[in-house]
């Protein structure tokens, strides 16, 4: 109750408050802006109002007279960050009595006050794609989030129908993660097995439902794991899926050409052996890069390269943090690796914001400055790429969420493990200088 207290109050003195809506039209003045969707703007304006953008041009865009004005002259605006896939929160997914779990909701297991959506804000981040774990085939269903300050998980949902509403998507695994005893597979082939089982499975659950057309006692017994699996083939329910190797990855497209399902693709270490199947298949990769080496053998051939290979191959990228495998913080600064290696700026800043939007099937709302799409944005000190750049400020739908020039929010960003104690919270969350 002491540290829901303390963060009340630090956000109330640090200018911002809890689910308040933008009722003033926000103006940010000055600033180059990368809208992704367009060329970058010199001077540029973007305006805000009621959460959504109503404006975005150069130093002649008119302002309303009674903008709240932010003048970021010198600085770099571009849109929040979208993190198509990460841990925060607290949640988990399936446990060990089955390898598939399409039932289990990773909704009903986060914790919205957990510091990790603190330190996602400082690193830009917006909308995140919170996953259940990869130790399974299927490890359960995953929930789109804005990062909004929030009381309950309902204030972060993007779909707030939490009942009959789609969500999120859902997360299938393959390689070596979910390789062990019974009830899980012992090999790949065995693993490959079981997914199509499911599908099978759910099939002809789909038929049942399909062929007692609206009549109520001709309908087929409720089945969770089935209803999760009939929204993935008919296309409402996006699939997820973790993998490293090139054969892992071709297994997935195999998969995908034989039930019809869409699909993301997540790691792909070894996309750049595969980038041309990828392509082919129309399938876009989410891609984490790692700046030391280490890890598990799969992904001993996780390589910068892939987000050049998968660009010149003409398929969609995204990057993710995976968090806590790498740092929220630090996001800005994979999509830089991918540049060193080759990868154009470009797509690496799309890759940051609107191809992760594509994959979380909300391009309509988040990952560029456009008229009409959700205000969410980011003001930093410098150019995206650059190492001495940080995140000056995290705004969505118009409200300011995270300010580095608030102690107690910036404590978020440049502290250490600890910052994430209680104890350290409580002694500077009432700081406001």
């Amino acid at each position: 109750m002491i540290r829901n207290l303390s963060l009340l109050l630090a956000l109330l003195l640090a200018g911002t408050s809890v689910l308040t809506a933008q009722d003033r039209p926000v103006a940010f003045t000055g600033a180059t802006v990368y809208p992704i969707s367009s060329p970058p703007i010199e001077n540029g304006v973007v305006i805000v109002h009621n959460g959504v953008i109503t404006a975005v041009g150069d130093a002649t865009t008119r302002i309303p007279s009674n903008a709240e004005r932010v003048d970021a002259s010198g600085k770099v605006i571009m849109p929040g960050l979208v993190d198509t896939h990460s841990h925060i929160g607290g949640g988990d997914g399936g446990d060990a009595t089955s390898a598939l779990h399409p039932d289990v909701r990773i909704v009903d297991a986060i914790d919205v006050n957990s510091d990790t959506f603190r330190k996602a804000r400082t690193g830009g981040v917006t909308t995140v794609n919170v996953m259940p774990g990869s130790g399974h085939l299927l490890s359960g269903q995953t929930v789109y989030l804005k990062l909004r300050h929030a009381n309950t998980i309902y204030d972060m949902l993007v779909n707030p129908d939490i009942t009959n509403g789609m969500i999120g998507g859902i997360k299938m695994a393959n390689g070596t993660n979910s390789l062990r005893g019974a009830p899980f597979p012992g090999t790949r082939a065995r693993s490959a097995a079981m997914m199509r089982d499911l599908f099978v499975r759910a099939q002809h659950y789909q038929r049942q439902i399909e062929q007692a057309d609206g009549d109520i006692d001709k309908m087929p017994a409720r089945n969770l794991q089935l209803e999760a699996m009939v929204e993935v083939l008919e296309g409402t329910r996006l699939v997820h899926f973790h993998t490293h190797r090139h054969d892992d990855i071709l297994t997935v497209l195999r998969l995908r050409e034989e039930f019809g399902f869409r699909v993301v693709l997540h790691h792909v270490s070894e996309a750049w052996k595969v980038a041309d199947e990828i392509a082919a298949a129309g399938v876009g990769s989410s891609i984490i890069l790692i700046d030391s080496p280490g890890g598990k053998l799969e992904a001993m051939n996780l390589l910068p390269i892939s987000g050049r290979a998968l660009e010149q191959a003409g398929a969609d990228v995204a990057f993710h943090t995976d968090d806590g495998v790498t740092d929220s913080r630090l996001f800005l600064r994979m999509a830089a690796q991918a540049v060193r290696v080759g990868m154009s700026r470009e797509k690496a800043l799309e890759g940051l914001t609107l191809a992760g939007a594509r994959m979380m099937d909300m391009e309509d709302r988040v990952g560029s400055l456009e008229v009409g799409k959700d205000g969410d944005l980011i003001i930093l000190s410098g150019d995206p790429f650059s190492v001495y750049t940080f995140v000056e400020q995290t705004w969505i739908e118009g409200i300011k969420v995270y300010d580095r020039s608030v102690p107690a929010q910036r404590v978020f960003n440049t502290g250490g493990w600890e910052v994430f104690r209680g104890e350290f919270f409580d002694h500077y969350s009432t700081d406001s200088n």
